[in-house]
C-alpha cells in the first residue's frame, strides 16, 4: 500500500488485533493449566471442583449428579468428577484420556471440544470441564463487543487523519513553492513534530524568498551602478578622440576605471562574506590588537576629514574567527563613521568583553532617519539626505560588514544617539 494514511490505519488495526488475540490465548492458557489459579476464571473452575467433591462426599452420586446438572444448565459445559486414577466416580468409566487432553493447550478459536482439568489439593480427585466445539472462544466475544471494534476503528481513523493531514498540506505547499509561488506557506499551529516540520519549511521558504528578492535587487543595483560609470567612460572616450584638451577626458577615464575597479572589489568581498561558514579560516585573533592596527591605519583618513579616532580597549580580548573578514567588517564601519563625522569631532571605537565581545563605533554626525535604520545594511542602500553618492562608496561597505559578522554567529545593529550614529558589532 503506497498511502501513508492507509499504512497507519492498518498498522493500528493490526496492533489491536494482535493485542486481542494475545489476551485470549494468555487467558485460555491460564485456564487450561491443570494447576492454574492465577486468573479469575481459573479460580472459578477450582471452586466448581471443590463443590463437586463436597456434593459427592456429603450426598453421594445423587447429589453429585444434581450439582453437575445445575453446572451444565448455568455454564453449558459438561462436568466430570474422577478419582486420582481418572475413573469417573459417577459412572465408573475410565476417563484417563481427559487427563491427557487437559495437558494440551486450548485453541480458543478452533471449532473443536476443549478439556480443562483441575486436581484437588490432596490429589484425590480430578474435576474436568468439557467445552463443546460449537462454542469457540469460551464465549469470550459477545455481539456488544462489536461496538468496541467500531470505536477502535474510528479512533484509528481519526489518528491516521491527524497524522497525515499536515503532511498533505505540507505537500501542497511544497508543490506550489516548486512551481514558483514563493508565497506558499503551511502556517501550521500544531505543537508536535509535524508542526515543527511545517514551521521549519515556512522559515526555509521565507529565507529563500528573501534571498531571491535580494538577488534580483542586487542584479538591478549592480546594473545601475555599472551603467553610470560606463556611460561616463563612453563620453570621455569620445572627447579624447576629438583631440581637444585630452587631459581632462583621460583623467575622467582613469577616475571611472578606478570606480569600476572598486565596485568589482567590493562585489568580491560581498561574495566572500556570503560564503559557506564551514569555509571560514578560523584562528585565534587578538581583537584588541586588530582594533589598534585598524585605528592607526585609518588615522590618516580621519585627519583628512578634520576629525580624530579614539580607541577604548581596556583588556586583551581573544576570539576565534577569520581575521581578514572581521578586520574588513570593522574597517568598513569605521570608515563610514569617519566619512560622515563633522569637523573637530571624535569617532569613538570601543571594545568591551562581557558574556560576549562587543565592538562599538560612534560618530557625532547627523545620524540617520529612523525609518532608514533597518535598511542601511542592505547592499547598495544609501540614505540620500545623509549618505549621498558625493560622500563616496557604492553602498556595499555595511552590507559586507553585516554578512561577515553573521558568518561568525554574531549580529550588527545601528541606532541614533542624538547626535550621531552608533553601530554595535556583537560576537559570541
Amino acid at each position: 500500500m503506497k498511502s501513508l494514511f492507509g499504512r497507519i490505519l492498518l498498522w493500528f488495526l493490526a496492533v489491536m488485533a494482535v493485542t486481542v488475540i494475545g489476551f485470549v490465548f494468555i487467558t485460555t492458557a491460564t485456564m487450561s493449566a491443570t494447576r492454574g489459579r492465577e486468573h479469575l476464571w481459573g479460580r472459578m473452575l477450582s471452586f466448581q471442583g471443590e463443590e463437586a467433591r463436597h456434593a459427592y462426599e456429603s450426598g453421594g452420586r445423587e447429589a453429585l449428579a444434581a450439582f453437575l446438572e445445575r453446572s451444565h444448565t448455568v455454564f453449558r459445559t459438561q462436568g466430570v468428577l474422577a478419582d486420582a486414577q481418572g475413573r469417573d466416580v459417577l459412572s465408573g468409566a475410565d476417563r484417563r484420556d481427559l487427563i491427557e487432553k487437559a495437558g494440551r493447550p486450548v485453541r480458543a478459536f478452533l471449532f473443536r471440544p476443549a478439556v480443562i482439568a483441575r486436581q484437588s489439593e490432596d490429589r484425590r480427585y480430578w474435576f474436568f470441564q468439557i467445552v463443546p466445539g460449537d462454542r469457540p472462544g469460551f464465549s469470550y466475544f459477545l455481539p456488544q463487543y462489536l461496538w468496541i471494534v467500531a470505536v477502535v476503528v474510528l479512533l484509528s481513523y481519526a489518528l491516521a487523519v491527524r497524522l497525515t493531514s499536515p503532511l498533505r498540506r505540507l505537500e501542497k505547499a511544497v508543490e506550489r513553492f516548486g512551481q514558483g509561488d514563493f508565497t506558499a506557506r503551511v502556517k501550521s499551529q500544531r505543537r508536535d513534530e509535524m508542526g515543527q516540520l511545517a514551521r521549519t519549511f515556512d522559515q526555509m521558504a521565507d529565507r529563500i524568498q528573501t534571498l531571491l528578492a535580494a538577488e534580483r535587487r542586487l542584479l538591478l543595483d549592480i546594473s545601475h551602478e555599472l551603467r553610470s560609470p560606463l556611460a561616463r567612460l563612453a563620453v570621455a572616450v569620445e572627447l579624447a578622440r576629438s583631440g581637444e584638451d585630452a587631459e581632462g577626458p583621460l583623467n575622467r577615464i582613469q577616475k571611472e576605471a578606478d570606480r569600476l575597479n572598486s565596485l568589482v572589489g567590493e562585489l568580491l568581498e560581498v561574495t566572500r562574506a556570503e560564503g559557506d561558514p564551514a569555509a571560514l579560516r578560523l584562528e585565534p585573533i587578538r581583537l584588541d590588537e586588530v582594533l589598534r592596527d585598524l585605528v592607526d591605519d585609518c588615522s590618516v583618513e580621519a585627519k583628512a576629514q578634520d576629525c580624530r579616532l579614539e580607541l577604548t580597549a581596556s583588556q586583551p580580548v581573544e576570539i576565534r574567527g577569520d581575521a581578514e573578514l572581521l578586520r574588513r567588517a570593522i574597517e568598513n564601519v569605521v570608515r563610514n563613521a569617519i566619512r560622515h563625522a563633522p569637523p573637530n569631532t571624535a569617532v569613538e571605537v570601543s571594545l568591551v568583553k562581557d558574556a560576549g565581545v562587543s565592538v562599538t563605533v560612534r560618530d557625532y554626525g547627523p545620524g540617520i532617519p529612523e525609518e532608514h535604520l533597518p535598511h542601511i545594511f542592505d547592499p547598495f542602500y544609501r540614505v540620500d539626505t545623509a549618505r549621498s553618492r558625493s560622500s563616496g562608496g557604492v553602498g556595499l561597505g555595511l552590507a559586507i560588514a553585516r554578512r561577515a559578522v553573521e558568518l561568525h554567529k554574531g549580529r550588527i545593529t545601528a541606532r541614533n544617539c542624538n547626535p550621531g550614529l552608533l553601530v554595535e558589532i556583537a560576537i559570541p
